[in-house]
């Protein structure tokens, strides 16, 4: 293990990743503070400081760990994620003061599963496109990445939880055409997709549909009809925005210091601290802070599609863009549904929402992609796997 480590390219340490990832978990710390209020507000900064701590302590273990020994044992992980994302409906299961059960607790611990299994879904996928690259263009392929997915999905839908089984949806998506996946597989796949997603989104639109549950489709239908919103199911939303737009170009807490007595329309939106985190830094750092954090947002999205690019074998090349497409979804779909883009559904804001299990999570994933950045150039002496021109020679690992 020692020999291992000291083989790795510490030249190619990402730093700059790593910074802005502080930088951001910092400006998240913050956020959560000033949505906490006098209440809650240092309970909720020091349990974010608490998972940055943690969470580089995570980055600093995995960059050690070599992923190709942790993919070894994707089956277990993938095994246990399933049962603990199924334990939610157990005794285990707690809903955390919503209405839902999607937390375990532990003692005094409590977390969300569902977090920790979009990584081991990575994981996994990766695993089984590097292990079946030769095969790729068979449809048995797909199918066996298909159920796969679908396994967790199931689970997830069950709890229910739509937004993340869409996460989980859309990392598989990314992965099939990374994988170099053969359009004559996919055309017909996407030809015949598009009327069915069509015949599906109007389908799920119907009063009493078996596909979604009684207050999913009630969400949708004001998202659809706002002038016919009963139930003020857009309330939410509605408030949030009018935080946002109320930032300006600048932000109130330059204009105002965040001095006390200062008032906020995000203290009345529900969640402000986790799902609809964005209405605090809309409202509090402006348009401007807004582009500032989507330019951080870019900066850690791009950088995984570089180790990607950059990565020494095919498994984490996989890793890496995985890592990239669960970041590209959770923040696109949280700030959509925090502007009335989407229907209202919780997904928390990486590395700026509060919540333990979401901070790990993504730590694990950029302990991953450092991990891949710093391998060394693979040779047939070294155990590794050689990179040789446009193919990949798997070797066994000298582990």
């Amino acid at each position: 293990m020692i020999n291992r480590i000291k083989k790795y390219d510490w030249k190619k340490y990402n730093f700059s990743l790593l910074c802005v990832v502080i930088v951001i978990c910092l400006i998240g710390a913050f956020c959560v503070k000033l949505a906490g209020g006098e209440e809650k507000g240092m309970s909720f900064m020091k349990g974010q400081i608490a998972g940055l701590i943690l969470g580089l302590f995570i980055v600093m273990i995995l960059s050690l760990f070599d992923y190709h020994f942790i993919c070894q044992f994707t089956a277990i992980y993938y095994i246990c994620g399933v049962l603990l994302t199924l334990a939610t409906h157990s005794p285990l299961g707690t809903s955390n003061n919503t209405d839902v059960k999607r937390w375990i607790k532990l003692g005094p611990i409590t977390f969300q599963p569902v977090e920790l299994m979009k990584i081991i879904l990575i994981l996994t996928l990766a695993t089984l496109y590097s292990k079946l690259r030769n095969k790729v263009d068979k449809v048995s392929t797909l199918f066996i990445i298909v159920i796969t997915t679908m396994v967790p999905v199931g689970v997830i839908l069950m709890q229910p939880d739509l937004s993340s089984s869409l996460v989980a949806v859309f990392i598989m998506v990314v992965l099939v055409f990374a994988a170099g996946t053969t359009y004559k597989i996919l055309a017909p796949i996407i030809i015949s997709g598009v009327p069915l997603s069509l015949v599906l989104f109007w389908y799920i639109q119907q009063p009493d549909n078996f596909i979604l549950r009684g207050y999913q489709f009630r969400r949708i239908y004001a998202w659809r009809h706002p002038e016919d919103d009963p139930g003020q199911l857009n309330m939410q939303q509605n408030i949030c925005m009018r935080a946002i737009a109320s930032g300006k170009l600048y932000g109130k807490y330059i204009q105002d210091g965040g001095k006390e007595g200062a008032t906020r329309v995000y203290n009345s939106v529900p969640v402000n601290e986790s799902d609809f985190i964005w209405s605090v830094a809309g409202e509090e750092f402006g348009f401007l802070g807004c582009c500032l954090i989507l330019l951080l947002f870019a900066i850690i999205i791009f950088k995984c599609f570089t180790v990607a690019k950059k990565a020494q074998d095919f498994l984490g090349k996989m890793i890496a863009l995985g890592v990239a497409a669960m970041f590209m979804f959770q923040v696109f779909a949280n700030i959509c549904v925090a502007t009335r883009i989407f229907p209202n559904t919780g997904l928390p804001l990486p590395f700026l929402s509060n919540g333990l299990s979401s901070m790990v999570s993504s730590m694990i994933g950029i302990g991953l992609v450092m991990n891949i950045g710093i391998q060394p150039a693979r040779t047939s002496n070294s155990g590794f796997t050689m990179r040789d021109s446009d193919r990949d020679i798997d070797v066994d690992l000298d582990l």
